[in-house]
């Protein structure tokens, strides 16, 4: 069985080149694990944006708090599905050459 890969070269499948249901379960760990981690990383810088404020707002108070930090939570999640930094694309690529080092040692 032939494939296209997305370059649109033909490639012949083999049972060496199909990926490990092991690795690819790792592969997914570090894959949540990292878009976790850009999730945090956004919703820290978010909230320290906001501690930059240049004054009270008309509506401002314990109320309007609490929900602007789940806003703030819900757009960082959002941010890092989407990858829009891209430090969870960094941290997963880290972590798998890091996995692959050690398997080849």
């Amino acid at each position: 069985m032939s494939t296209i890969n997305p370059t649109g070269n033909l490639l012949a499948a083999s049972a060496a080149n199909a990926p490990k249901p092991v690795a690819n379960a790792a592969k997914t760990e570090a894959e949540a694990m990292a878009a976790d981690f850009e999730a945090i990383f956004v919703r820290q810088m978010l909230s320290t944006m906001r501690t930059a404020s240049l004054g009270d707002g008309l509506f401002d108070g314990q109320g309007t708090e609490q929900f602007r930090d789940m806003q703030d939570s819900m757009l960082a999640k959002s941010m890092a599905d989407k990858g829009v930094f891209g430090v969870a694309e960094l941290l997963t690529r880290h972590v798998n050459n890091n996995e692959t080092e050690k398997n080849n040692v």
